[in-house]
């Protein structure tokens, strides 16, 4: 399906299973909707392998929770390539291979002391690499893991890893980031494992990206797992200097070196006019009815404001994604409303994708016919997790129709990024 160009790998894996499942569903307008949304928040998006409670898991987390999928180790994703032999042949020097057992030993020798078990950890030659226990230093048990993995130096993800996440999305008690001595950047989060709290167990991590693209991540939890077991202390046993001379071993680094580099990425395309002020436009955009009470910073193709129009929060979210053309096609804008230039354009009402009671979301999605789509979002909430606080959104479905046709998105691809696309510029809307 066209929209997964451009969701986030959650969503692939959502759609690809459904597509298993079977051809004659119809599509979940809902689901849709929610991926046009994911791919601008893909900056909040934060990846962890994990293994906790005797089971190996990949974990998605992001704006709305976890995707666990146990089974046979993690599936490798695009910054882990042990498994996948996809670097290039001008490789460093072959480091020798790091066996999961050596990691356990190098976590319990960190750890210090206490009773060790559950454990489970996967070399340097396998499908992830990582060590994963449970450990009760005598004031209850806690699941503690480490996973390895190289991403490239000053790239995105080495600058996602070293950014605290927006509370907005991903609440969180405690965060730090901050350079050591060597370059390396330490970010350390002391956050919860659900997003809405509904359950008391507190996830605090911390991630070590260096100057070479090392990744270490230390993950604990003041549960005997992540998921589905009773709290059994108030806080995860490491405290931030805990967190920091865990991650900081330098035996983790010794072994990342033994993985394959990652792939070399082709640097972004220079642009003379890029869209980095989304959220400024849309600020722009809204009625004169509501005030805004936070946004987000500006970045490329997506954005977001609460607002407050004096009967509470709201929250709206856009995203603008070039290259959609293709969704016109499918049977999510059947039935569309073709707006006079070739823009088609439909509205859905649903409850969020977040399962929060009352939750109302309003949305207008379109797509123009040089393939820009422009998805805006209002909720009755002020925060996706957040219970509402309001009725109804703040803004209407026509003033939401007015910001996602508005020409500040920009007739072409031209206008919006600064570079020729090579398509008929038909677009006036």
């Amino acid at each position: 399906m066209p929209v997964d160009q451009h969701s986030d790998p959650f969503e692939d894996r959502v759609a690809a299973e459904l597509r298993a499942a079977g051809g004659g569903f119809e599509p979940d307008l809902t689901a849709l909707t929610t991926a046009g949304l994911a791919r601008g928040r893909r900056l909040r998006l934060r990846r962890r392998a994990a293994v906790v409670g005797g089971a190996a898991s990949l974990a998605l987390v992001g704006v709305g929770g976890a995707l666990l999928l146990p089974g046979g180790g993690p599936a490798p994703d695009r910054s882990s390539v042990a498994a996948s032999g996809s670097s290039s042949p001008s490789a460093e020097p072959k480091v020798p291979a790091v066996s999961g057992q050596e990691l356990l030993s190098t976590l319990k020798e960190q750890l210090g002391h206490g009773k060790f078990s559950e454990e489970r950890g996967s070399g340097t030659g396998d499908r992830g690499t990582y060590a994963a226990l449970v450990w009760d230093d005598g004031d209850g048990a806690a699941a503690v893991s480490v996973n390895l993995d190289r991403v490239q130096p000053g790239g995105d993800e080495a600058r996602q890893l070293a950014t605290c996440p927006d509370k907005l999305f991903i609440p969180y008690d405690d965060c730090k980031s901050s350079r050591l001595d060597d370059g390396s950047v330490l970010k350390i989060v002391q956050g919860y494992e659900y997003p809405d709290k509904r359950v008391p167990t507190k996830w605090w991590y911390a991630d070590l990206v260096t100057a070479k693209g090392q990744h270490v991540s230390v993950s604990e939890w003041n549960a005997a797992a992540e998921k589905d077991a009773p709290v059994t202390r108030d806080q995860p046993p490491l405290d931030n200097a805990g967190l920091q001379k865990v991650a900081t071993a330098p035996a983790w680094l010794k072994a990342i070196d033994a993985l394959p580099a990652p792939p070399s990425q082709e640097p972004e395309p220079t642009h003379s006019a890029p869209v980095t002020d989304v959220t400024k436009r849309l600020v722009s955009l809204l009625p004169d009815t509501v005030e805004v009470v936070s946004h987000s910073s500006d970045e490329d193709e997506y954005g977001y404001v609460v607002v407050d129009d004096g009967k509470g929060k709201s929250l709206v979210e856009i995203n603008v994604q070039p290259n959609m053309g293709d969704l016109l096609g499918e049977s999510m804008f059947s039935g569309a409303e073709d707006v006079g230039d070739g823009t088609m354009l439909v509205t859905h009402e649903d409850a969020g994708d977040k399962d929060v009671a009352g939750a109302v979301r309003w949305t207008v999605d379109t797509v123009r016919i040089n393939g820009l789509r422009v998805v805006v979002s209002a909720y009755n909430q002020g925060g996706p997790h957040e219970a509402p606080g309001r009725e109804k959104p703040a803004l209407t479905i026509d003033q939401l129709k007015t910001i996602a046709l508005s020409s500040l998105w920009g007739p072409s691809r031209e206008d919006l990024y600064g570079h020729k696309s090579g398509q008929k510029n038909s677009d006036q809307g």
